[in-house]
């Protein structure tokens, strides 16, 4: 496991904010602070703050705790890379597809517009401005940690 830097999701923040920190625990700073998506089914109001967290299957909600960052593949939404939860409150987000992409719903354009940005199925989507930074700093085998 790599301990150099860590991702950090403030989901108690509103979509509209940035609040996808990446942390170089080392030195004490932040890398960089953007805007992610959280889950459909944690906010059913399409309000951007986040509701609730779920574990289950076809919730399409968001779950919290610590996850490890696993391998990069070629998706539906491009390059992505996987995510391996490490709590009973996550330990699904891989069964159930919850990865780090990029989307067209996430965007600072949207954000300033709406005040939020779009909803995900579950999965920790960024921009895709983003989306190349994201996946050189969260390499494989460090951390991302969400929680509100």
């Amino acid at each position: 496991m790599n301990r150099d830097w860590v991702g950090l999701v403030d989901f108690s923040a509103p979509s509209g904010q940035p609040r996808f920190q990446i942390v170089d625990i080392n030195n004490g700073r932040v890398l960089t602070n953007l805007l992610v998506a959280h889950g459909r089914g944690s906010d059913p109001g399409n309000t951007g703050v986040l509701q609730r967290f779920s574990n289950r299957a076809g919730s399409n909600a968001s779950s919290g705790g610590a996850f490890l960052i696993g391998d990069t593949y070629f998706g539906k939404y491009g390059r992505s890379r996987r995510v391996h939860g490490l709590e009973p409150q996550n330990d699904q987000a891989f069964a159930r597809a919850i990865v780090i992409h990029s989307a067209d719903y996430v965007s600072d354009n949207m954000a300033r517009a709406s005040g939020r940005v779009g909803r995900s199925l579950g999965c920790f989507t960024v921009s895709h401005g983003d989306i190349s930074e994201v996946l050189a700093l969260l390499g494989q085998g460090r951390l991302l940690l969400a929680d509100r």
